[in-house]
């Protein structure tokens, strides 16, 4: 004897199994962070004694002490989309501020400061890193007394 399937049942297994399969794979995600860094490209990066509007003045690699502020620029081109950076700035290889920056397409430029005291004299570093926290350059510099 063969039985048959009431057309509710059929109607009740498609909206519990079949609509939540239909929607979900016409859902969008945003590509991962690293995807969408792919196509970012840092074109310069450097530290300096002060900036001017979004030009860095006076780059160097040696600082007095007896500056208040010592800034991190980094410029983009291309942004891909908009994303977060991060400036890493480190005192002997000891994380000192981590500082998230946004970017925007299609290009942008963008910095930090650090504040240094008389006793921040010795080696420094800011690595540029993306949102996946992958290092796109380092700079390295020292502040003497």
């Amino acid at each position: 004897m063969k039985r048959k399937c009431p057309p509710l049942l059929l109607v009740i297994f498609w909206l519990v199994i079949g609509i939540p399969a239909v929607v979900a794979s016409q859902e969008t995600t945003s590509p991962p962070a690293e995807d969408r860094a792919k196509g970012l490209t840092l074109v310069e990066a450097d530290v300096c004694e002060q900036m001017e509007g979004t030009t860095p003045v006076n780059p160097a690699v040696v600082f007095s002490s007896n500056l208040d502020k010592i800034y991190c620029f980094s410029s983009f081109d291309p942004v891909p989309g908009e994303m977060d950076i991060y400036h890493e700035w480190y005192r002997k290889d000891k994380l000192r501020a981590k500082i998230k920056l946004t970017l925007k397409p299609p290009r942008w430029s963008t910095f930090s400061s650090m504040r240094i005291r008389k006793s921040d004299a010795g080696p420094w570093r800011v690595d540029i890193t993306d949102g996946a926290g992958q290092v796109l350059k380092t700079l390295r510099f020292s502040v003497t007394e």
